[in-house]
């Protein structure tokens, strides 16, 4: 059994590659919401976007002491505590739908006080520790059937049923993106495997016509075809890749991305701050961002080979996976290979509980490095 990463004082020492990695990407990420809040001209919108900007920094700040906390509690105790957080995040679930607060017509938000919390970001850690839990318990040596497979599929689609319902289907996607991933580490038959590959063949054009909503079928239809509607469902993605293309080799530079300032790009702060990035910055700069989420995935598929036991390998891989299917989704509806599904880029885009969740998200990832 591998010992743990000690310093020379006896302690388990900080991952400095990971945690460099990290405020590497949120440096980034500040200045470039600086960038995308700097399109209002007279002093009541100023005062808007400074509050914005504030607000992330503070966000950052907490999701910072949080990944403290979380990263200096030995993650092994955290097995206990899996099951309590999942039901208790089911509740959190159930009561949006009782005390939530409406915004676009989705109802995702809890109100306290000015604050907006937003159960189903928090659930995305809560699955990780649950699904790490049960493939810690898992001692099956033999390939696993499909009906191993219904423990950690049951407990995948409660969630997911409770975020389609609000409506969110980029949370929903990342919910199963990242259980798949985990449940990729254990063998499964090729039988099992060929199975599931025809169920999800059936099972969609069943989403399409019986699952999805109007709108969002508009967006994947807007996605297959984008020049047909670009003043309507195609206009996010259409005005997203004008200033990805604006930003060339070098971008335009620093606060001066002509689709931002113009405000022709909408949601730049949340759905699509990597279109602002990339025209500031041009491809020289995505390249830079990319190779650091890169980085970071890869780092905890390093970490998950390491860690000394298959708890802690099953949280880094899901914490990577996390990490790794956000920048995935939300990239590809920047760039116009996937539909828009409302994803947000990890430690880029504005929200309070985005940044927390993968702040929190990122601490249990170091805790289980420190103590590889």
């Amino acid at each position: 059994m591998a010992r743990d990463h000690i310093t020379a004082r006896g302690g388990p020492s900080i991952d400095m590659p990971l945690l460099l990695a990290i405020m590497a990407i949120i440096t980034l990420g500040l200045v470039n919401l600086y960038s995308a809040t700097s399109v209002y001209a007279d002093d009541a919108q100023r005062a808007t976007l400074a509050d914005i900007y504030v607000s992330q920094i503070y966000w950052i700040v907490v999701g910072t002491l949080l990944a403290i906390l979380v990263a200096s509690i030995d993650y092994r105790s955290l097995d206990r505590l899996a099951m309590v957080a999942y039901f208790g995040g089911l509740v959190a679930l159930g009561l949006v739908f009782v005390v939530s607060r409406s915004i676009r017509g989705a109802s995702r938000w809890i109100a306290i006080g000015s604050f907006n919390f937003q159960p189903s970001e928090f659930m995305k850690i809560v699955l990780i520790l649950v699904l790490a839990r049960y493939l810690h318990n898992d001692s099956k040596v033999e390939p696993r059937t499909l009906v191993d497979l219904v423990r950690p599929a049951l407990i995948t689609a409660v969630p997911v049923v409770f975020v389609m319902a609000q409506p969110d289907l980029g949370t929903a996607l990342i919910y199963m993106l990242t259980a798949g991933s985990m449940i990729a580490m254990t063998r499964i038959r090729t039988r099992s495997v060929l199975t599931l590959v025809a169920m999800a063949g059936v099972s969609v054009p069943l989403a399409w016509n019986f699952v999805l909503l109007r709108y969002q079928k508009d967006r994947i239809t807007s996605f297959l075809n984008p020049e047909n509607d670009t003043t309507g469902s195609g206009w996010h993605a259409f005005q997203s890749q004008t200033a990805i293309g604006n930003g060339q080799l070098f971008g335009e530079g620093f606060m001066q991305g002509t689709q931002n300032q113009f405000r022709l790009l909408p949601d730049q702060f949340s759905d699509f701050p990597f279109a602002v990035f990339c025209e500031d910055w041009g491809f020289a700069g995505a390249v830079l961002l990319l190779g650091l989420y890169c980085f970071a995935c890869i780092w905890a598929i390093h970490v998950a080979s390491q860690a000394k036991d298959r708890f802690g390998a099953a949280l880094a891989i899901g914490v990577g996976a996390n990490l790794f299917w956000h920048v995935v989704l939300n990239v590809g509806m920047a760039v116009g290979l996937l539909p828009v599904v409302g994803v947000t880029l990890p430690l880029f885009s504005y929200g309070g509980s985005s940044v927390v969740t993968m702040m929190v998200g990122l601490g249990l990832l170091m805790n289980v490095s420190m103590r590889r």
